[in-house]
């Protein structure tokens, strides 16, 4: 079954059996205003719940390990390497859940992926207690490593569902609601903490599960598959082979792995290096969800600026601010400044937030761009276009999968750091001195005046 001609006409985008989408022009005005906006945004809706029970499965860890008190025998650095390794898995898990969207589709992979998260949920909610190895342990915390997968597919998809004007914003709302819940995570710890206490780590994961099976039935009922985006299995080659892939990665590790980085570690570094103020688990949960929260909900904000600025000068001054706000960070530590520390951390997640919006607002503008380039050549519109598309939903596959790496970094640069000199300085000195880099590689390929850069990015 395939779409009528006089629907393709109208506009309106009619699912085929088994809720197939064969016709899909979104940079078509008359069809985005005749029904693409609302099939739009319908999907929309879907993916940030299901992408937002994504990632706080993915950092669940960075609530367990405020539970984990003497009777698990677990050190800080232990408890650093618990919260590095979903993040390890959930960078690895991002490229072939990239390449899943095309392959079954973004509905059928949203409903499996959705699903699948109830395998973390229910094995650290009976598993975890006194006694349990950590070994152990190590296997339950990677096994929710899957929920970092979402993200990746969700991106993707969502992207191949909205015209390039509003790229910055939708990709923005999706990723700042799916950001969220590394927020809402620590408020679910900080209930059970203020309700149950500390010795039933489990129901933090427990009550994930009906959410869970929410997310899996709402994009099986509501959520349809792009037919256009579904046989393009060449792009993850092709777009390695662009420098501008490996450039964009970085700058993503300056962004998301900032937010998701902090946001696995912010809890463990408070009751470490401030043990008088954080004593109990409870009185770090009352603050760890500050920062995620204010970084997620201002993503959006990122990637509507981006739209009206431009993605590569928003991402430059956010680098600007973040190595500002990692300098006030180490100078508080310094001072022993409990009020200037939390005052930095929660700028860098907010900065990170707003660079994760521009960021990723950059990689179409950029293959569009190109695509533009090729058209003023005498290339044909709707093969550039096509291209575009392909290209950048192959590359936020690849920046996010790399960017989600730096969630891993984070927390051995703070393990190390603690290890070595009793304090985080060392890790900050590092986070300044990689923001720099990413200042100075914004400018160079992105801002800078020179023959052959790509325009409007």
């Amino acid at each position: 079954m395939t779409v009528t001609t006089e629907a393709a006409r109208a506009g309106r985008a009619h699912p085929t059996k088994g809720r197939w989408i064969d016709d899909w022009r979104p940079e078509d005005p008359a069809f985005w205003a005749a029904g693409g906006a609302r099939t739009a945004r319908r999907n929309l809706m879907f993916s940030i719940f299901a992408e937002h029970i994504g990632f706080s499965v993915w950092t669940l860890w960075s609530v367990l390990v405020l539970f984990l008190g003497p009777a698990y025998g677990i050190d800080p650095a232990g408890k650093f390497t618990l919260t590095a390794v979903p993040a390890l898995v959930g960078s690895a898990l991002r490229i072939p859940y990239t390449l899943a969207v095309a392959r079954f589709g973004g509905r059928n992979w949203t409903v499996f992926s959705a699903a699948l998260l109830l395998v973390p949920a229910v094995l650290a909610a009976v598993l975890i207690e006194p006694g349990v190895s950590f070994t152990t342990l190590l296997l339950l915390a990677a096994v929710a490593g899957v929920g970092g997968g979402n993200f990746a597919s969700s991106m993707a998809n969502i992207n191949a569902f909205y015209p390039q004007r509003l790229k910055g914003w939708a990709l923005g709302i999706n990723a700042g609601g799916g950001n969220l819940g590394v927020a809402v995570v620590q408020l679910a710890g900080l209930a059970v903490l203020a309700t149950a206490g500390k010795g039933h780590p489990g129901l933090v994961a427990g009550v994930y599960i009906p959410f869970i099976v929410l997310a899996a039935l709402g994009a099986a009922l509501a959520m349809d598959n792009l037919a256009h985006a579904r046989n393009d299995r060449r792009a993850m080659r092709d777009v390695c082979k662009d420098a501008h892939t490996w450039i964009m990665s970085v700058l993503y590790i300056g962004t998301f792995g900032s937010f998701i980085g902090f946001g696995f570690a912010f809890g463990q570094v408070l009751q470490v290096q401030f043990k008088a103020e954080f004593d109990t688990p409870i009185k770090a949960a009352y603050l760890t969800f500050l920062g995620p929260a204010l970084g997620s909900l201002i993503r959006p904000v990122g990637g509507r600026l981006a739209d009206r600025l431009g993605g590569a000068k928003v991402t430059f001054c956010t680098f600007v601010a973040m190595a500002a706000s990692a300098g006030l960070v180490l100078g508080a530590s310094l001072l022993g400044s409990l009020a200037l520390f939390l005052t930095g951390f929660v700028l860098l997640f907010a900065f990170s937030g707003v660079g994760n919006g521009s960021t990723y607002k950059m990689i179409p503008a950029i293959f569009r761009a190109k695509a533009q380039a090729g058209v003023d050549g005498g290339g044909d519109p709707a093969a550039a276009e096509h291209e575009a598309r392909r290209l950048s939903g192959a590359l936020i596959g690849i920046a996010g999968a790399v960017g989600a790496f730096g969630g891993v970094l984070v927390n051995i640069a703070f393990r190390q750091s603690f290890l070595t000199y009793g304090t985080g300085d060392g890790a900050y000195v590092a986070f300044i001195a990689f923001y720099a880099v990413c200042c100075a590689l914004t400018w160079l390929v992105y801002l800078r005046a020179r023959p052959g850069r790509p325009a409007g990015v």
